[in-house]
């Protein structure tokens, strides 16, 4: 038990970075600043954190429909981009709006942690197949909870995490015999997400030919479907029609996931970042695989093969919108075949290579959560005396907000993305010059030169679509402002990670040592 609960001790601890004073754990939600005009009136008056020059991601909406969940809100339809489409989904929203006790402000904040929550209690519940002994019931446990698709879920605050705990909650009454009961908990299950309702594969009969069995199966599956169809109804008549918004969440078979396989091998034909390359290879081998392991060796007998095998069948014909960007959301659409995956493939050490890269979904969960807001863009080292003036002015790097995006920083690296070419200034307080040791790191998400310069010296040029690290010693910083600029030769672009922003390259990194306010004996400081 000892291992599981370290690993739960390690995912809390990165989660508490997104704890920001003031603003609690919004920042998981992913409000985006474009998009503040449209919120409803009662958020805008709250102090919640949303990204700059971002439109933001899908729990924003959800988060506003929690506040209310009557749907009977005049500025519900402006807030949300489509509301009849969103409220489909409306379980979680309920769920908070009662944990919140209605109230707005209280409301949000439950919203923001009820995934975390479910984390746990999934994580618990995930015992009763992975007992805590043994390395093989580890490492099962593990690849579930720290798959790409869950820890995504609970980055971004969306529906899949919870689900998944509803569908092993619904698992877990059939294995009791409580079959009703389960079915009406998997019926639950698809208000809050509808792909939830493939669950139901659970209860087909382990013999094909049993018309009795088929009978109650099917009398079980019009359970599971009842509420959804019903709520379909009130939002066909309380809203009206959906349009199109899901539209593209599926399409003929295989038309989305061989497109994601020509977006993946890209960058390795020399087009692109190979460093999204490697992220996008990770999702598609691990899903491949779990795709041909239920494909290629049907156990109709199991619950959790014919529940794996079901959501197998969905990702045949998921559209673009679920595979496009950097990594996509099919990981976490189909986060129950994961789970169905590592509670059915065998035990004997011949199908240990199956079992790792099933769960090479693990791999981009690293920097899943490596994205809380930012504070620090450059670290100013060195003794106080150099850092502060007597009179308390600091030694800064000042980054203009027209040319870089806000600081954005991961558990153990911090960066700002520019706009196009920039500069950075460092003014240095101090009536006379200081000296630094300077380090840095370049990268861009495309094939592009860029160039730093130091008023007319040129510093350092070269490609940064793999990262380069920078370290200039001893460099002179004079009295006043100190000024870095940074050239690209090609505009900015949007990346293929499914950011909409338009970036050139980024600092990341940024450290300045202060040595002293001369040069160490026996050298020469440059001057920049």
């Amino acid at each position: 038990m000892l291992p599981h609960a370290a690993a739960a001790g390690l995912f809390l601890l990165i989660l508490v970075q997104f704890y920001l004073p003031g603003q609690g754990f919004t920042a998981l939600i992913k409000f985006g600043a474009d998009e503040a005009p449209r919120y409803l009136p009662e958020l805008r008056a709250m102090n919640f954190y949303a990204e700059r020059d971002s439109h933001g991601y899908d729990a924003q909406y959800y988060a506003q429909i929690a506040m209310h969940p009557q749907l009977n809100h005049p500025a519900l339809r402006d807030a949300v981009d489509s509301l009849p489409y969103r409220a489909r989904r409306i379980l979680f929203c309920w769920t908070a709006y009662g944990l919140g006790l209605g109230q707005p402000e209280w409301v949000l904040h439950v919203f923001a942690v009820q995934n975390i929550l479910c984390w746990l209690v999934l994580g618990w519940v995930l015992l009763r197949w992975f007992p805590p002994h043994g390395p093989q019931n580890f490492l099962r446990w593990f690849a579930v909870m720290f798959s790409f698709g869950l820890v995504v879920s609970v980055r971004d605050s969306l529906m899949d995490g919870p689900s998944l705990l509803l569908i092993a909650l619904g698992v877990l009454l059939l294995e009791a015999g409580r079959t009703w009961w389960s079915a009406l908990l998997l019926g639950v299950a698809g208000l809050g997400k509808e792909t939830n309702l493939i669950a139901g594969a659970a209860f087909a009969p382990d013999n094909w030919l049993d018309r009795a069995a088929w009978r109650g199966a099917v009398m079980r599956g019009l359970l599971v479907v009842a509420p959804l169809f019903l709520w379909l109804l009130f939002l066909q008549v309380r809203l009206g029609a959906a349009g199109d918004l899901g539209a593209r969440n599926f399409d003929w078979p295989f038309f989305g996931y061989l497109g994601k396989w020509r977006e993946t091998l890209q960058p390795f034909l020399g087009e692109g970042s190979r460093e999204i390359g490697r992220g996008n290879a990770c999702v598609m081998i691990a899903l491949t695989v779990q795709w041909l392991f239920f494909a290629l060796r049907p156990r109709w007998q199991s619950v959790w093969w014919r529940i794996g095998a079901g959501y197998a069948a969905l990702l045949v014909v998921l559209g673009e919108a679920v595979w496009e960007g950097y990594l996509g959301a099919s990981p976490r659409v189909l986060l129950p075949m994961t789970l169905a995956f590592n509670l059915t493939v065998p035990r004997t050490w011949r199908w240990w290579p199956v079992l790792l890269l099933g769960n090479l979904l693990v791999w981009p969960s690293v920097d899943t959560m490596s994205s809380p807001p930012g504070t620090v863009d450059t670290r100013i080292n060195g003794p106080r005396l150099l850092r502060v003036t007597e009179d308390g002015r600091e030694l800064a790097a000042q980054f203009d907000a027209g040319e870089w995006y806000p600081h954005e920083r991961s558990y153990f690296d911090y960066w700002r993305w520019s706009r196009g070419p920039a500069h950075v200034v460092v003014q240095n307080p101090h009536p006379y010059p200081v000296f630094a040791d300077v380090s840095l790191r370049l990268k861009s998400s495309d094939e592009r030169h860029v160039t730093l310069r130091a008023g007319e010296r040129t510093l350092w040029s070269g490609p940064t679509a793999q990262p380069v690290e920078l370290a200039f010693p001893n460099v002179r910083l004079e009295p006043g402002d100190n000024v870095w600029f940074f050239d690209t030769d090609r505009p900015p672009a949007a990346p293929p990670n499914g950011d909409t922003r338009l970036i050139a390259f980024r600092v990341c990194d940024l450290v300045i040592k202060l040595t002293g306010p001369l040069p160490p004996p026996g050298q020469v400081a440059p001057r920049p």
